[in-house]
């Protein structure tokens, strides 16, 4: 049997991807979306070179990884009969991780957030029917809570239908949920839910830049339109990813909902700034919280621009309303599990801003078939041609 991930070539599922390969000895089913089997395994070099080199890639590839090029939204997530059979019969757990990240696109959310997910529940549902299922884990998004401010939220009271939601991601990843559980009342259920993921850190290359280009933005301002006490709620990538890996795994959970997040040790703005600040040798930006509001509508109104000013506020408009909710979720529940809490975006804040200036806010992918060092050495020695 296997675990059945999808997102694999995103950003968190790369990760997941990563941890389920190096750290169990688990086979894995991937779903891919691609043209070819040949795309689909180049789709998946791209997102796991940050985690691996090509001959370990190669390797798990050969032995442990089976790739079912597909679609998440279509019938029978696009696979021809016998390969979906084939999924269904050898899945043992399945952790759904893709998802659209749209939160401009009404249509793509519920496309890919909604129609997906039911694709996978239905999977799962012919998974249990068939062997049994082991467990389900869903990773969804602490935005659930919908418009709220100045508050600490705990797992079992977040969702609250009578509130608004911020954008169709948040609206469709709550329905994910209610999805979730409802169609899987007797399978052992995880649902996870990620605050602000930003960053690794182990270590300060990054392949995802949309929030650390807002970030890049706001340090090189000096006057900010924030309160300087207000949180953020901000979480390393490979916090979030061991803890869905690890916890995925395990036979048992402690409890079926988790928010991975930094909780009430989220750091404000003031404190945020200064450390960047003091890595630079700057001085820390000013703030003047009575400008929040004209802030948003000069946003709003750059937004409509083209170009690169366009595009910056533009994705500071629909960021925006995560900055300045001052809302932290309680994350004893998984620090508890894990046996300590996530680092502080502090403490490896300004060596993943400087990474991604000096690439431009472009990861440096390496090509297909690049050959490794040792690689090449051996077929040096060994009089094969490179």
């Amino acid at each position: 049997m296997a675990t059945f991930l999808t997102g694999s070539t995103g950003y968190i599922g790369a990760h997941i991807a990563a941890n389920l390969l190096q750290g169990s000895s688990e086979p894995l089913r991937l779903l891919v979306r691609a043209r070819s089997p040949q795309e689909a395994q180049e789709r998946l070099w791209r997102s796991l070179q940050l985690h691996m080199n090509f001959e370990q890639f190669r390797d798990f590839m050969n032995t442990r990884v089976e790739v079912f090029v597909g679609d998440l939204t279509a019938a029978r997530l696009g696979l021809a009969e016998d390969r979906y059979t084939a999924l269904v019969h050898r899945t043992d757990s399945v952790i759904h991780c893709a998802a659209s990240l749209n939160r401009k696109s009404e249509k793509s959310c519920l496309n890919t957030n909604l129609r997906g997910t039911l694709q996978v529940i239905e999977l799962a549902m012919r998974a249990r029917e068939h062997h049994g299922l082991r467990r389900f884990s869903h990773v969804s998004t602490v935005a659930v809570c919908g418009d709220r401010h100045n508050e600490v939220i705990q797992e079992d009271s977040a969702i609250d239908w009578s509130l608004s939601d911020y954008d169709p991601y948040a609206r469709t990843k709550k329905f994910c949920e209610h999805m979730v559980r409802e169609l899987l009342p007797d399978v052992p259920r995880t649902i996870f839910r990620p605050s602000i993921v930003l960053g690794d850190s182990r270590r300060p290359e990054t392949n995802q830049f949309e929030m650390v280009r807002a970030f890049v933005f706001l340090a090189g301002l000096r006057l900010l339109p924030f309160r300087p006490d207000d949180k953020l709620d901000i979480v390393p990538v490979d916090y979030v990813a061991g803890a869905v890996s690890r916890l995925h795994l395990q036979d048992r959970t402690a409890h079926d909902i988790y928010h991975l997040s930094s909780g009430i040790g989220a750091e404000t703005f003031q404190q945020l700034t200064t450390a960047l600040a003091q890595a630079q040798g700057k001085r820390p930006p000013s703030f003047a919280p009575k400008l929040e509001n004209a802030s948003q509508r000069v946003v709003t109104a750059l937004s409509r621009r083209k170009g690169k000013i366009g595009n910056l506020a533009t994705l500071f408009k629909v960021f925006l309303p995560y900055l300045v909710w001052n809302t932290v979720f309680d994350n004893s529940r998984v620090v508890a599990e894990m046996g300590g809490a996530p680092a502080p975006f502090s403490q490896y804040c300004f060596p993943l801003l400087r990474f991604s200036r000096e690439h431009h806010f472009i990861y440096p992918y390496l090509p297909w078939a690049l050959p490794t060092a040792s690689a090449a050495a051996r077929a040096s020695s060994a009089g094969e041609p490179q």
